[in-house]
């Protein structure tokens, strides 16, 4: 059996190996210099590869349904052992699994020693130019023209800052007449009206994040908020972006608000900051900033509120830090994306096997699929669990 795998990221090179061990000839066909290449950069270059806690809002998707199904078909456990059988050794650090070495690239390096010792061919810098149905499936591209009895689609997305990161797995799916949902950056830093974003860029603070749209609260974070020259970024704001991105795309007026000292209440850091006065009234409010933030927040904390009288201002300046406005204009490019939201729809493929409801043999996996995660491990996991499924669904060992 022939089986040809368009996209050799990190659902490409799981479903390869899969459906290789299963007994299939395979060819990856990667349009990049190697396959593999966003993968070296997943988790800052350390590669998340997976989480042992699987929130019920770890994924979103408009069929939720068929992403628990697929999971629950390659597990968590499942891809330990996977990945245990290939020599790699991982960390738990709570609950964010690793590898040992703290390097993407030794994902990489096991997953490649794998497609080599099962034969599998990896043709790099190869664009797929269309593909069709006659008997067989027929793929022309710029190497060739392939034929294969089954088609894995794991094309990946545009969220990437490699060049030829473009998205054209989406155009490759319409042609076959699958739907796709509107495709938009998901785990992404966010864009902020305000004339000050400059005199805080570089700064990391701790902060509980308020989501609001059209005046309605819809999700909150807490963790380390990176302050940049545009607005936001960090962790905590990635995981609640995509809401916030799919709210402006609907033109809603999307507001964060900053609660940047999430350990007390409004009414205790108002006495605090009366207090700190009281112990040093020579001292003004920039100065008195200085014992809690960093030094070139204060300057924009203290400018906020430098018309009010020290008896307003304690109230005011607890008021302005537990409830810090940016309002949202936009979001940073796909280059600046860690993954995207959208893709082919999963009511149009078969939720036991990922195989297309449209054609015969045609299967997707990854990215590709209107299926993103929070940050933690999600999105790879969501990549090894659609791999797998697909590589053993076309090679007859998963059925409907």
């Amino acid at each position: 059996m022939e089986v040809m795998i368009i996209g050799g990221g990190a659902a490409g090179l799981m479903a390869a190996v899969t459906a290789a061990r299963a007994g299939a000839r395979v060819t990856v066909l990667e349009h990049q210099s190697a396959c593999g290449k966003k993968l070296l950069a997943t988790g800052n270059g350390r590669c998340n590869l997976t989480n042992m806690k699987i929130a019920p809002d770890a994924y979103r998707s408009h069929a939720p349904e068929v992403v628990s199904q697929v999971l629950r078909r390659f597990t968590v456990k499942d891809t330990l052992d996977f990945f245990r059988g290939l020599g790699l050794y991982t960390r738990d650090k709570d609950g964010w699994i690793y590898p040992y070495s703290m390097q993407a690239r030794t994902v990489l390096h096991v997953l490649l020693a794998e497609a080599g010792h099962l034969g599998i061919r990896l043709q790099t810098q190869t664009t797929i130019q269309k593909i069709l149905k006659q008997g067989r499936w027929r793929l022309h591209t710029s190497a060739g023209i392939y034929e294969a009895d089954a088609v894995i689609v794991a094309a990946g997305s545009k969220a990437s800052n490699l060049p030829g990161a473009d998205g054209s797995g989406y155009a490759l799916a319409r042609s076959l007449g699958h739907k796709i949902w509107p495709v938009l950056p998901a785990l992404v830093p966010l864009v902020g009206e305000g004339d000050y974003f400059k005199q805080w860029a570089g700064l990391r603070m701790e902060a509980r994040i308020t989501l609001c749209a059209d005046g309605r609260e819809s999700r909150r974070e807490i963790g380390e908020v990176q302050l940049t020259d545009y607005g936001v970024s960090g962790i905590p704001v990635f995981q609640l972006s995509r809401y916030a991105v799919e709210a402006m795309h609907q033109k809603k007026q999307v507001v964060l608000f900053l609660d940047l000292f999430p350990s007390l209440d409004a009414r205790s850091l108002e006495g605090l900051l009366r207090e700190m006065k009281q112990q040093a009234p020579h001292r003004d409010w920039q100065e008195i900033l200085l014992g809690i933030f960093p030094e070139k927040f204060c300057r924009i904390a203290a400018r906020h509120t430098d018309k009010m009288s020290d008896t307003d201002r304690p109230r005011a300046l607890a008021k302005k830090l537990k409830r810090w406005k940016v309002p949202l204009k936009g979001w940073q490019d796909y280059i600046y994306a860690q993954v995207c939201m959208g893709g082919v729809d999963l009511q149009q493929v078969r939720s036991r096997t990922l195989g297309s409801k449209l054609h015969r043999g045609l299967y997707f996996a990854g990215e590709i699929l209107d299926v993103d995660g929070t940050c933690g491990g999600y999105n790879l996991q969501w990549a090894w669990s659609s791999g797998a499924v697909a590589g053993r669904a076309c090679t007859g060992q998963f059925t409907e």
